[in-house]
């Protein structure tokens, strides 16, 4: 089995820090492709941030899909996912879809543990648009710039065990769900000072889409997620036009 592992921003440190998760998430025989967008933002809190993710999503995956079983999007948010399934025919989970599922096959209800106060309005339109608005606890955020996105685990560890902690007492959340990209690996390195079980986006994805791949799926003929209609395209790479217009090299750009 083979995981194309996509990080919708443009910082390399986490990319290792989601291959270093994504690792222990995998099964023996289970390879894995890392890559990271080739534009776009250091880390995404912002609705315009996301669309720009989403698009190096979808860019990312229509060069480098052939040969893998199935796409993991891994930024909280999931920037692109529905998109990419609707043109990849392969199947493709989201770090915060899957958590999401995690948490509440888990306990009544759950919070979000983020990286910065701006990225809230986002997390909850995107929890709303999966239909968990009633299940979400709270969201509780980091208060203070980032120096470094690469480090947010090592600087702020303790205030974001400290909101973690406040989200089970103050807010009656069951189980936690430690956000975002740069957060992954926290979740199981401080688990054990946690009174409830703590969720990683990352480990969630991995298991959940290398289970999509046992499932086998079939490629959908109808619906809202068919392959899309034919059509010219101009302005996008080669490998996304193939995708998204359904044409053949020779007539794009017209």
């Amino acid at each position: 089995m083979k995981l194309l592992v996509i990080n919708p921003n443009i910082s390399a440190d986490v990319t290792r820090l989601i291959e270093a998760e994504a690792r222990r998430s995998t099964r023996p025989g289970t390879e894995l492709t890392m890559a990271t967008a080739p534009f776009g933002v250091a880390y995404i809190e912002t609705r315009a941030e996301a669309q720009i993710g989403g698009y190096a999503a979808m860019q990312v995956a229509a060069e480098a899909h052939a040969e893998h079983d199935a796409v993991v999007v891994a930024a909280f948010g999931d920037p692109g996912l529905t998109a990419l399934r609707e043109i990849l025919p392969i199947p493709v989970v989201g770090m915060t879809e899957a958590a999401l599922v995690s948490a509440c096959q888990q306990g009544s209800r759950f919070s979000v543990i983020a990286i910065s106060q701006r990225i809230q309005a986002w997390y909850r339109e995107t929890i709303a648009a999966y239909g968990f608005a009633e299940r979400l606890a709270s969201i509780r955020a980091l208060d203070e710039p980032l120096a470094h996105i690469g480090h947010v685990q090592e600087d702020q560890g303790e205030r974001l065990v400290a909101l973690a902690e406040r989200a089970v007492a103050d807010d009656g959340a069951d189980v936690l769900i430690l956000a975002g990209a740069p957060l992954a690996g926290l979740a199981r390195t401080v688990a054990h000072r946690l009174p409830v079980p703590a969720l990683d986006g990352v480990t969630c994805a991995l298991h959940q889409a290398q289970a999509m791949v046992d499932l086998a799926p079939t490629a959908p003929s109808g619906g809202s997620f068919a392959a899309p209609p034919t059509k010219d395209c101009r302005g996008l790479t080669d490998a996304l036009s193939r995708l998204v217009g359904r044409q053949p090299l020779a007539t794009q750009g017209a």
